[in-house]
């Protein structure tokens, strides 16, 4: 990747986002779309209820114009874009039913599931037909492949509901997601370089870049919330980029923070079911938990981003020992 591409892309990426939000934020406020806060949540977020959401419209408007402007309309970059654009459209009319239709579950799982099926189809059949992305995945550290034939398919649904929930899970907190996506983003674009996808990189760091600048208004106290327009989208980002390098187990290391997250989820509601109301966590996902355990918001959001850091540069470890 020239470095020149790569800071065009990050440039453009971040102006979109700092000069949108002075504007953008005012108009959310004025529309009244605020966030609703869950009650069951910690008490301490009811201050943020009202605060406007679906400041994801600002993170994807600068990462397509970040990546256009430096990659073009290279092939792998035009199908990551699709990816991500089309999962902010599902987070879009998600966040559209929960604040404007009034209906708190928003889209209903069914559509939602329709809507990455979609996704995954079409990454199956542009990636394999144009791209030549074989149904082989790749084993870190081995250094082996292993072909999954019809069932990589499959998994490639996976790996895009899989991250995008993960992401949106993580959410939770001011800057939490927007930190831990913009490190892995960066690791990414990494993995795109020593693969030789010079396009692919530069849209990984547009994807950073636009998630560092929108931390100006995301970090505590927000002033906007992404929304599941962002998460969805951001989670979606993350994926095309693992699927068009062919680096899905890699993601996992790399997006340690949202698998720990996730996995806090899925522990906490079986072990809540099996015991008959006994939890192992104060509250799920994990950021929670460690708020109610006095935590301050600021403090689990460093820490978070921290272990992303040390996840991030584990799966680079791990990619430089496979080749």
């Amino acid at each position: 990747m020239e470095v020149s591409a790569a800071l065009k892309a990050a440039i453009v990426s971040a102006l979109v986002v700092l000069i949108s939000g002075p504007f953008v934020i005012p108009e959310l406020r004025k529309l009244k779309f605020g966030q609703s806060i869950r009650e069951e949540g910690p008490k301490s977020h009811q201050a943020k209820s009202g605060t406007p959401t679906m400041g994801g419209l600002m993170i994807l408007a600068a990462l397509t114009a970040g990546t256009l402007a430096a990659a073009g309309l290279e092939p792998s970059v035009l199908l990551a874009l699709f990816v991500t654009l089309g999962h902010g459209v599902i987070g879009f009319i998600d966040d559209y039913i929960k604040v404007v239709k009034k209906r708190n579950l928003g889209l209903r799982p069914r559509h939602k599931f329709l809507g990455q099926v979609i996704m995954a189809v079409v990454v199956a059949l542009i990636g394999s037909i144009f791209l030549g992305v074989t149904t082989e995945l790749w084993v870190p550290v081995l250094n082996k492949t292993v072909d999954f034939g019809v069932f990589y398919y499959v998994l490639i649904f996976f790996v895009l509901v899989g991250t995008t929930n993960a992401v949106n899970l993580t959410d939770g907190l001011d800057g939490l997601a927007t930190g831990t996506v913009a490190v892995a983003a960066i690791c990414y674009a990494v993995v795109c370089v020593m693969f030789g996808k010079a396009a692919l990189a530069s849209f990984c760091i547009a994807v950073a870049a636009a998630c560092i600048a929108f931390l100006r208004f995301n970090a505590h106290p927000a002033k906007v919330f992404m929304g599941d327009t962002g998460s969805l989208a951001l989670g979606g980002a993350l994926a095309a980029a693992a699927i068009l390098t062919k680096t899905e187990l890699l993601l996992v290391i790399v997006g340690g923070v949202f698998v720990i997250e996730t996995l806090s989820v899925i522990i906490q509601v079986s072990y809540f079911k099996l015991t008959g109301g006994q939890r192992i966590f104060l509250m799920s996902p994990l950021h929670h938990h460690y708020e109610l355990k006095g935590w301050k918001e600021t403090k689990v959001v460093r820490v978070f981003c921290c272990a992303g850091v040390v996840f991030g540069i584990l799966g680079l470890l791990m990619l430089g020992l496979s080749r």
